[in-house]
């Protein structure tokens, strides 16, 4: 037990040289700073706990700095306390737990110690790797990668004497139950990329593999979210746990030149093409969230001259490890892949990123741009916009606290520009270091017998290499404005309290407008319709008075003994009377 850790308050007492701790009291979040000398992160400020064997294959593998995940993380694993760690792919996990998971290994003692579960067989293997030149120079220390679609038999063969193992769930419970693996003298278990292997189904696998551990050991879980099934996890398989979080801040990807293009669903091979046609990159990372679209868009760029190679979890193991190769060794320049299966993707060279579609989780944004700019090299990523996919970007943002910036495609006549400066550059580089004698007399002997000049023939061969020029892609002209939250640019215009309320403050103004309009066109009304009934009822009137004047003369007329027509009647009251006497007398 030699090269074991030197007793607990020896180990507190180096820490406190190192670190400055400050605690958060409701959330019992560990933030590490420097020494009071604010000396650099460098690997050196732990010289003191770690073997200088460790250092030393660190330093040669290029670590000079400690990232923020390493520098918190470390000096709690090298006293043995539990630690959540809450961070990113590409922050530098893997060494965070595998410096102290190698310091803590007992060369001596030929069996498991450690025991580091990840979500897919590429980060298992990346994983054990990257441990692996770790410990280069920590002769006796075996690490062995364990996952599903390598033969078993050969897995079991080479689990003697092995120390560390880095696995899937699936497969090291397939070992367990064969009792193959034993966990007798396991003192340390990391859970990386918890959550991933939460969303793959792998929860009872983890959990049973945690509960089988007889001993006392630390338990080191690394997540880049916290949902409940995880601090479920945390409650029932660790003590004391310490948290452990790289700041959002510094989740960003600054080197990372962020662009999306808005661009039709039916158009989006044809927007991959362009670019790949435009900014030629030497590797390139395509991602789709479908198997089936992984495996139509490799055709498609196929059949379009380039060499790519489709990356899903349908494929076998072989499969998957030959189209890993080809893409690490540059035979082929485009892998296309879904988001789980390039969990374990680690190429430093990687150019350009397409997110050819937009990812279902906006932490997956993050995981597929950190494959590019990385050890300090700049990057792009592209991602592709179909109608209401806007939105998704302005979550993006948001949570990346960045901006993603809205670029149109190059145009067909700058794509076929691109194009013929390769081929020429090309042809140039090769007349500089070749012998060209020979060609020169190829050339001469078509001129003449074609009777060209060497103009037309270079046009002619060059037309042959980059073909014609393209049709321009359409934008996709989503009316984003008909939702009524976001201009055509995706800005914001308001929630939907702010669109209530002007909707209802225009429909004041135009039921305001409607009663000052219709007050007007009634009084209108209302004065016509007056001035028409004034007129009948003069005329009424009128006519009323002129028939009543007309029977007051006529009755006038009657008394006095006038007939209709103004003529004497002999019928006056006087006449009556003397008429009426004389009748009765002749009675």
């Amino acid at each position: 037990m030699s090269n074991l850790l030197k007793n607990e308050n020896e180990c507190t007492k180096e820490m406190e040289m190192t670190l400055c701790v400050e605690e958060n009291r409701s959330s019992e979040e560990m933030v590490c700073g420097q020494t009071a000398a604010e000396e650099e992160n460098d690997l050196l400020a732990f010289a003191e706990l770690l073997d200088e064997r460790i250092i030393r294959a660190a330093q040669d593998m290029g670590f000079r700095k400690l990232t923020p995940i390493q520098e918190q993380a470390i000096p709690y694993l090298l006293c043995g306390e539990d630690i959540i760690g809450q961070a990113q792919t590409g922050t530098g996990k893997t060494a965070a737990f595998g410096i102290p998971a190698i310091q803590k290994v007992d060369p001596e003692l030929k069996k498991l110690q450690t025991v580091i579960l990840c979500p897919t067989r590429e980060l298992a293997m990346q994983a054990a790797e990257e441990i692996r030149k770790l410990a280069k120079y920590m002769h006796g220390i075996k690490v062995l990668p364990i996952y599903g679609g390598q033969d078993i038999s050969r897995q079991i063969s080479g689990l003697r004497g092995v120390q560390i193992i880095v696995g899937t769930p699936g497969r090291v419970m397939d070992h367990m139950r064969r009792h193959t693996i034993k966990l007798d003298h396991v003192n340390m278990v990391v859970l990386d990329e918890a959550d991933e292997m939460l969303n793959m189904g792998f929860r009872e696998d983890m959990e049973l593999i945690l509960g089988q551990i007889p001993n006392e050991h630390q338990t080191a879980l690394f997540s880049a979210t916290m949902p409940q099934p995880i601090l479920d996890i945390t409650n029932k398989f660790q003590k004391d746990a310490k948290l452990v979080k790289v700041a959002s801040k510094e989740l960003t990807i600054p080197l990372v030149s962020q662009k999306y293009y808005r661009v039709k669903s039916q158009d989006k091979d044809a927007a991959c093409v362009r670019l790949l046609e435009y900014y030629q990159p030497k590797l390139c990372l395509i991602f789709c969230n479908t198997k089936k679209k992984v495996d139509e868009l490799a055709e498609v760029l196929k059949r379009a001259g380039y060499q790519a190679e489709a990356l899903h979890g349908d494929m076998s193991q072989a499969q998957r490890d030959v189209a890993m190769n080809r893409f690490r060794n540059g035979s082929t320049n485009i892998l296309i892949a879904t988001d789980v299966a390039a969990r374990g993707i680690d190429v430093d060279d990687v150019e350009a990123v397409i997110n050819y579609d937009i990812p279902q989780d906006v932490e997956y944004y993050v995981h597929r741009i950190g494959r590019t700019g990385r050890a300090g090299r700049t990057g792009r990523s592209f991602t592709f916009v179909s109608g209401r996919e806007i939105f998704k970007i302005r979550e993006i943002e948001k949570f990346c606290r960045t901006t993603v910036e809205e670029k149109k495609f190059p145009g067909a006549a700058k794509v076929l520009k691109a194009k013929a400066d390769k081929y020429l550059n090309q042809a140039w580089e090769l007349h500089e270091h070749e012998d060209m004698e020979l060609m020169r007399n190829f050339l001469q002997r078509k001129m003449e017998a074609e009777g060209c000049d060497a103009l037309e023939l270079a046009a002619a061969m060059l037309k042959m290499q980059v073909g014609d020029k393209q049709e321009e892609i359409a934008v996709d002209e989503y009316a984003v404005r008909r939702t009524g939250r976001y201009d055509d640019k995706g800005r914001d215009r308001g929630g939907r309290g702010d669109r209530v309320r002007n909707f209802d403050r225009s429909r004041r103004d135009s039921a305001g407008q409607r009663s000052t309009e219709g007050g007007r066109d009634g009084a209108e009304r209302r004065g016509a319709e007056g001035s028409r009934r004034g007129s009948a009822e003069r005329r009424t009137a009128e006519s009323s008075h002129r028939d009543g004047a007309e029977r007051r003369k006529q009755e006038g007329s009657r008394r006095d003994g006038y007939d209709q027509r103004g003529k004497a009647s002999g019928r006056g009251r006087g006449d009556r009377d003397r008429s009426y006497k004389a009748s009765r007398r002749a009675e």
